[in-house]
This record gives C-alpha cells, structure tokens and sequence, in this order.
C-alpha cells in the first residue's frame, strides 16, 4: 500500500514545476490561528497543521470562541482563519473589512448549510417549518438546543425567541458545545423524543441522525436551508511577510465528502484532528498536487517533496 502511495506521490511531483525559493520571513516559521472547537474547522485546522509542518512550519492553534477569535485576527493576536462562514458570520466579517488589514485568500468550501433541524421523532409529530415548531411545543419540551454562547447562530435563535417569532417567544435556548449538543440530540433520539438543534453540512452527524432540515428560517439563516460558503482570511501585513505560506493557503480548497470523512475520523474513530488529516492525506495522495503546486519549504526546498516524504514516514 505504501509503495503504491508513493508511486502515485512521485508521479505528482514530476507534474509540478520545481518552485522558486521561499522568501518567507524568519518570522512566518510559527504560524498562529484558531478554531472555535467546531469538529469541521477542527479538521480543516488539522490538514493544514499536518502540511505546514510538513513544509517546515510551526503550527500554533488557539480554541477561542467565534467572537474572540475574530478579535485575535483583527488584532494581530493570530495570522489566518480557515472557518468564516457566510452569511452567519456576515458582521464578524463587516468588522474586519472596515477596520482594514484583514484579506480574503479563498473560498474554501461551498456547499455548506447551517439552520435548525429536527430529529426523526421530530419530523414524525409533522414538523416540516420553522412556523410548525410551537404546536409542538411540549413534545420538544420548549427547548432549542444550540452550539456554544457567542455563537453567530445561537444570537440568531435567541433573536428569534426575543422577536417571539413563529411563536418561540417562550421558548428555551439550551447553549453547549457541540459535542454536548449532538449528545442530548443523540439520547433524544434513543428515547423517541422529538429534538430541534442547530445542524450543518459538512458533518458527519447527517449520517448519524435521521435530520430533517427545517424550510422557513430564511430570514435569520439565509436561503437553501442556510446555505453556506467557507473563506479563508489572513492579516495583509501577514500576507506581505510571508507570501509562500500564503500561496498554499489560496490554494488549500476542501469539499463536503472530504469534510465529511475527515470529521468521522474524529469524532467516531476518536482520532485527532492531525491524525484524521495524516490518515486522509496517506489515502488521498492525488489532492497533495493542486493545493503544493509552486509551494516550497521554509527553507526553499520543493514543497510537495517534503510532504512526499512526510506521508511516507
């Protein structure tokens, strides 16, 4: 299997140019972003610690919360973000663009989706729209469960709640993480008792739990069922300073399947974020090519070799 890996590895470096050398600064040899725990941007993060390291970077990953680690980025606490959802996260973004410094390098995934959703019990009681929530009101015991407080999305429920709209107005925003979440949804499910949660794409609880994403919610989600797409940003002066470092980043695309996968190496394999990256990487050499290409080392040697060798190991 390894030779096979490899062979399929050194037939991409000979189709990738040799690249010039890095001018990297000494100082982009560490380089500092965060995730806000979510297992998407967990494995998002994780790919890209996995290459950097590879390229002879050093990855520096903070768990802050949606809020804070814009915060970290506008203030040159972290260099890049890997997960600014839109449109969920549309103010977060507006803050960044008017306070300046702050660039896109990439949309990194389409495809995305993010609104409430119910279980099966609860598409079994008839709950089709947001608007069918509150005639069921006891089967759901009057609780929306939510994602960690802070959260874009948690703001937009209880916005909802305080705006009594579809007549929420006396319902219940339970915030947790999301692993606690998925987990009171999970034991839900085993009781037969309807659940509504904050459910998204890619993720691997779609195949986990009976979801039916609710119609309705355009207004505070967005249409097609929140339909979202994930950038990439990076502070400017970051950019500037480290432009090879920047290159792999407008390059390093993902997809929902991939996403998919990687976030089931996590969370149901118990795999760490790097781990699920090495393992999905070692099975998918063939992505390696588009996301190196004209992409060295800190230190000016072929980007995609190191890597190559890296896998190997």
């Amino acid at each position: 299997m390894r030779h096979v890996r490899m062979t399929i590895l050194a037939a991409l470096l000979a189709g990738v140019a040799a690249p010039a050398f890095a001018n990297d600064a000494a100082s982009c040899a560490t380089v500092r972003y965060s995730g806000p725990g979510w297992t998407d941007i967990a494995a998002t993060n994780g790919i890209a610690a996995v290459l950097f390291e590879a390229l002879g970077y050093t990855p520096d990953i903070a768990t802050l919360s949606v809020p804070v680690g814009y915060e970290a980025l506008k203030n040159g606490q972290t260099d890049m973000f890997l997960g600014n959802w839109l449109p969920a996260q549309q103010k977060f973004r507006e803050d960044l663009d008017a306070n300046g410094g702050i660039e896109e390098l990439v949309q990194n995934l389409s495809g995305a989706k993010f609104t409430l959703a119910v279980n099966k019990p609860g598409a079994d009681a008839g709950v089709m729209d947001f608007a069918d929530l509150d005639a069921h009101k006891d089967a759901f015991d009057g609780k929306i469960y939510g994602i960690e407080p802070g959260a874009p999305a948690n703001q937009s429920i209880q916005a909802m709640i305080d705006a009594d709209e579809f007549g929420l107005g006396d319902w219940t925003l339970v915030e947790s993480g999301e692993q606690a979440m998925l987990a009171q949804v999970g034991r839900n499910e085993t009781a037969g008792t309807p659940s509504v949660f904050l459910a998204w794409a890619p993720h691997p609880m779609n195949e986990a739990i009976d979801i039916t994403y609710l119609s309705g919610g355009d207004a505070y989600f967005g249409p097609d069922f929140g339909g979202a797409t994930i950038h990439t940003l990076a502070r400017s002066e970051w950019v500037e300073t480290c432009p090879n470092a920047a290159k792999f980043l407008r390059q390093l695309v993902f997809d929902v399947p991939m996403e998919n996968i990687l976030m089931g190496k996590i969370l149901n394999d118990g795999l760490a974020p790097t781990e699920a990256a090495v393992e999905w990487i070692a099975e998918n050499p063939e992505r390696l090519g588009p996301w190196l290409e004209g992409v060295t080392t800190l230190s000016g040697e072929p980007g995609l070799d190191a890597v190559m060798a890296a896998v190997a190991e």
